[in-house]
């Protein structure tokens, strides 16, 4: 009896200390919770912007065509071509948003910021080879391009390998310091963007190829009719948005500095207004070509480019 009691009350300490253990983790669980679902706040974080005029210097690493190096070409220079008679919605349209960071940044003195197409180099001949780190020979590469008052943009082709590209990235921006110019040293800021045509078109050409994960829906018809090339512009475009509104790490951005959600990529897969997971949004279609776009460019180009995340809304703004 004594045995049978002492059991008893065994599986009742038992039973009492595992209640307690399951109620602790599951309120532990839950805070956990509650805490990763509080937004994250978009912060300026009182480091500079780039401002003035901006010279974007190509770098063309491998093999590109010239109607390949025109997609790019006359995408940045649209960016600064505004007009009320440009058809809209247009690239300028969707780049002069960007404005507000810079009211927000410096509310008593007028920042403003020009980009203007500077030079084109070509590296056909694979100088450097065909497997590249970003933080060695990207770096050299962007070296390459004017240091003062630029951004330079390293584009590899398709058959050139980068670290990381595919697995954790797309592309990415960054800055290096720069030669001593009239006896100074400073930073500029450079862009690496790689064609993934070949190498994984699902994760960094979407919506123009099928995702290797998610939601699974037909890919759209390339606004230029290139899958790498438009893909590339998606990147090129979110990437410069993080570069002159967070160029040296310490401007506007939210969560982690080594990871952070800037002004683009805060807004992920949003082109249009509906836009949900495995839905880029509801698109502007070419009745000739059957292309999906939302912006307008030089030359008759148009593109489709990525939502911008509004510090004024605390949302994402798209053009369509």
């Amino acid at each position: 009896m004594a045995a049978f009691a002492s059991s008893y009350l065994l599986l009742q300490l038992v039973l009492l200390i595992s209640l307690f253990y399951f109620g602790s983790a599951a309120r532990s669980l839950a805070e956990t919770s509650d805490q990763t679902q509080q937004p994250i706040l978009f912060q300026y974080h009182n480091g500079p912007l780039l401002t003035g005029k901006i010279s974007i210097n190509l770098i063309w690493y491998g093999k590109f065509k010239p109607s390949q190096r025109a997609i790019v070409s006359d995408f940045i220079t649209s960016l600064s071509t505004y007009s009320p008679s440009t058809n809209q919605p247009s690239v300028a349209t969707w780049w002069k948003s960007i404005e507000k960071y810079y009211h927000l940044s410096n509310a008593k003195k007028t920042s403003s910021l020009s980009l203007s197409l500077g030079t084109q180099i070509l590296d056909e001949s694979y100088s450097l080879g065909k497997s590249l780190s970003v933080g060695k020979h990207i770096k050299q590469l962007a070296a390459k391009g004017g240091q003062s008052n630029a951004i330079n943009v390293v584009l590899t082709s398709s058959d050139v390998l980068i670290d990381g590209f595919c697995s954790s990235k797309c592309g990415t921006h960054g800055s290096s310091k720069s030669s001593f110019i009239r006896g100074k040293s400073s930073k500029f800021a450079y862009i690496w963007v790689g064609n993934s045509e070949i190498q994984c078109p699902g994760q960094c050409a979407w919506p123009f190829h099928q995702p290797i994960y998610g939601p699974q829906s037909p890919p759209l018809v390339a606004p230029n009719n290139d899958v790498g090339l438009d893909g590339m512009i998606i990147n090129l475009a979110s990437l410069l948005a993080g570069t002159v509104t967070n160029p040296f790490g310490n401007g506007f951005y939210q969560g982690p500095k080594e990871a952070p959600l800037e002004a683009a990529s805060a807004c992920p897969g949003v082109y249009g207004k509906g836009a949900y997971p495995g839905y880029a949004g509801d698109l502007l279609v070419d009745a000739t070509t059957g292309a999906s776009y939302n912006a307008n460019g030089l030359n008759g180009k148009k593109y489709l480019l990525p939502a911008l995340f509004d510090p004024s809304t605390s949302t994402c703004s798209t053009l369509v």
